[in-house]
C-alpha cells in the first residue's frame, strides 16, 4: 500500500484500533491520512516490491498480497492478517492461532486470516505459491488437463493468467480442507455476514442490519474496489448517513470529505467524455419521478434500475389527475432476502415519491411486512402474502379499481402470476400494469420448474399467445388477452445486450 488512504480505509483500520487491537500498517511508498494509533511498518521486510505480482485480467495486485500474506504470517507471532477492506466489529480473538471464515457454502476467505506457525495449511500454501506456474488441482480435472498439455507443450500458464483467487480464496479453501484445518473456520456471519451480492445493503438507508450482522460477528467485508466504485458512480462519493456504512463513519468520526475516494479510471473517463451525472439535471423541466426517485433514496432511480426514466414517459399524463395507483413491496429486504416478514420497518421510500409525484393520487401500497404506522391522507396499506392467491384477491377486493399497478413485491414468479391474475381484471381501461425485476428470482421462494414470467410476457409479443406449464394458469393467462391493448418488455438499463427486466401491459 502508499499514497493517499481514503476514507474506507481510514474507517477499516480505526475500527481495529477502537477495538483494542495492536495494527500494523505495511505499506512500500510514503502514505498519507493514516489513522492516529497504527504503526507502519516496509513492506520489503516481508516480501521485497521486486517482480510485483498481478492478475492479467483484472489488473488486480491479489496474487502478490496473497503471497505477501502468507509470508507474514510465516515471520510472525500471534498474528492475524486483515484486509484494509475489513471492519472490526470486536476484538478477534482465537485460542488456536486459527481466524478465518467461510464466505460462501463453497469458499473460506483469506481476507482475514490467521494461521499458526505449526499450520500444515501455511505450510502448503507457502510450498505451493513458490512455483508462479504450479497446476492448481482444485478447478477440475479438465482444467489439469488443460495446463498439462499447455506445459508439456512448453507454454505453461503463469498464476497472473489462471483464474481470480488461484492463490487467495480459492487455494485457501483447498488447503484448509486437505489439512483439515477448515473445521475451524468460523460461519459466514462472523467474517462475511453480506455475501458479494448482498454488499449494497450496506448503502441502503435505513437498513435493518439484524439478520445479517449478529453478536457473532467479527468483521465485515466492505468489498472494497467494488464498494469504492459503486460509491462515486452511484451515490455522489461517500454513503448516506443513515446507511450501515454511512452510521460507522460517524460512529468513528471519519469525514469522508477529508479523504475522499479515487474516481476508478473508467468512471473518470465517464466524467470527462460521457453522459452527465443525474444530479446536473435536478430541477430542470416538469417535475422529475428520478429526481424524486434519487432524493427519497428509490432503487427505482439513477442509482440502480432507472425504471424511472421510463415511468416519466409513462405517467406524465397521470400526474394531475385523481387516479389510483397501487405498489406491491415496498421496502427491500423482505423474506426475499432471508428477513422475516415482521421485520421492523422504517422507511417507505418508493411511496414518498408517488405520492409527491401524483399530487393528487390515492395512493395504495401491498406488502407481506407491516407499513401501518406510515400514514398520510392519501395512502393506505394492505397487508398480504403474495404466495396465497386467496389473499391477493381478498385484499384487491377491499381496493377501488387501479389506474396503475406495479409488481415490485418478492419477484418470485408464481407471485407475479398470481398477481397479474387477481389485479389486472381489476385495473381500469387505459390502466398500466407494470411487473418490476424479471429476471431475479430469491431462491428460497422461486419453485422448481416453474415458467418464468419474463418467458411468458417474451412468448406472448412474439406469438400472441400465453404458454406456461401449467395448463390451468396458461388458460387463465390467455383468457385475459382480450382486454391486452399493448404489452412492452424492456431491458435492463434500457440496453438491448441485455436480458429482460421490466414489463408494462396496457389494458385495453
Amino acid at each position: 500500500m502508499e499514497g493517499s488512504l481514503s476514507f474506507l480505509e481510514q474507517l477499516c483500520l480505526k475500527s481495529f484500533v477502537d477495538a483494542g487491537h495492536q495494527v500494523k500498517l505495511y505499506h512500500y511508498g510514503p502514505l498519507q491520512n493514516v489513522p492516529d494509533g497504527i504503526e507502519l511498518a516496509s513492506a520489503d521486510e516481508i516480501l521485497p516490491r521486486t517482480d510485483f505480482l498481478t492478475h492479467q485480467r483484472t489488473g488486480s495486485p491479489a496474487l502478490h498480497s496473497d503471497l505477501f500474506r502468507y509470508k507474514m504470517l510465516e515471520k510472525s507471532e500471534n498474528t492475524i492478517w486483515a484486509d484494509t477492506d475489513a471492519y472490526c466489529m470486536k476484538a478477534f480473538k482465537t485460542s488456536n492461532g486459527h481466524f478465518y471464515g467461510w464466505e460462501s457454502d463453497k469458499h473460506i476467505n483469506g481476507g482475514v486470516l490467521g494461521l499458526p506457525a505449526d499450520s500444515e495449511t501455511l505450510r502448503a500454501l507457502l510450498e505451493y505459491t513458490e512455483d508462479e506456474f504450479a497446476i492448481p488441482s482444485w478447478y477440475g480435472e479438465e482444467y489439469v488437463r488443460e495446463l498439462e498439455e499447455a506445459r508439456d507443450a512448453g507454454n505453461p500458464v503463469h498464476a497472473s493468467e489462471q483464474p481470480w483467487g488461484v492463490w487467495g480464496p480459492h487455494a485457501v479453501t483447498h488447503f484448509l480442507h486437505q489439512t483439515g484445518e477448515a473445521k475451524y473456520a468460523l460461519p459466514q456471519e462472523g467474517l462475511y455476514p453480506f455475501t458479494f451480492k448482498d454488499r449494497r445493503m450496506m448503502l441502503k438507508r435505513n437498513f435493518d442490519v439484524a439478520p445479517y450482522v449478529t453478536e457473532n460477528t467479527y468483521s465485515i467485508h466492505l468489498y472494497g474496489r467494488r464498494m469504492r466504485a459503486r460509491l462515486v458512480e452511484k451515490e455522489g462519493g461517500a454513503p448516506n448517513n443513515k446507511s450501515l456504512l454511512g452510521k460507522l463513519l460517524i460512529k468513528h468520526d471519519i469525514d469522508p470529505a477529508k479523504a475522499p475516494l479515487p474516481m476508478p479510471r473508467a468512471a473518470q473517463k465517464l466524467a470527462e467524455n460521457g453522459p452527465i451525472p443525474a444530479s446536473d439535471r435536478i430541477g430542470r423541466g416538469q417535475k422529475n419521478l428520478t429526481d424524486l426517485a434519487d432524493r427519497f433514496g428509490s432503487d427505482k432511480g439513477s442509482t440502480k434500475h432507472r425504471y424511472t426514466e421510463l415511468y416519466q414517459m409513462l405517467f406524465l399524463p397521470f400526474r394531475e389527475r385523481d387516479i389510483n395507483f397501487l405498489e406491491m413491496g415496498l421496502l427491500i429486504g423482505g423474506p426475499e432476502h432471508g428477513i422475516d416478514k415482521d421485520r421492523k420497518t422504517e422507511d417507505l421510500p418508493s411511496i414518498r415519491m408517488w405520492l409527491e409525484y401524483f399530487a393528487k393520487a390515492k395512493i395504495h401500497g401491498l406488502d407481506v411486512s407491516d407499513f401501518s404506522w406510515f400514514e398520510h391522507e392519501r395512502f393506505k396499506f394492505f397487508r398480504c402474502d403474495m404466495d396465497s392467491r386467496a389473499n391477493i384477491a381478498e385484499a384487491s377486493g377491499a381496493m377501488p379499481s387501479m389506474d396503475i399497478v406495479i409488481d415490485d413485491a418478492s419477484h418470485a414468479s408464481h407471485h407475479q402470476q398470481n398477481a397479474f391474475l387477481e389485479l389486472f381484471p381489476r385495473l381500469k381501461s387505459g390502466g398500466l400494469y407494470v411487473v418490476e425485476d424479471l429476471r431475479w428470482q430469491p431462491k428460497m421462494m422461486e419453485k422448481s420448474g416453474i415458467t418464468k414470467t419474463a418467458d411468458m410476457f417474451q412468448g406472448y409479443q412474439v406469438d400472441g399467445v400465453f404458454t406456461h406449464n401449467d395448463p390451468d394458469v396458461q388458460d387463465q393467462f390467455n383468457a385475459l388477452r382480450k382486454d391486452i391493448s399493448g404489452c412492452f418488455v424492456f431491458q435492463a438499463g434500457f440496453n438491448k445486450k441485455k436480458r429482460d427486466q421490466v414489463a408494462v401491459i396496457h389494458k385495453r
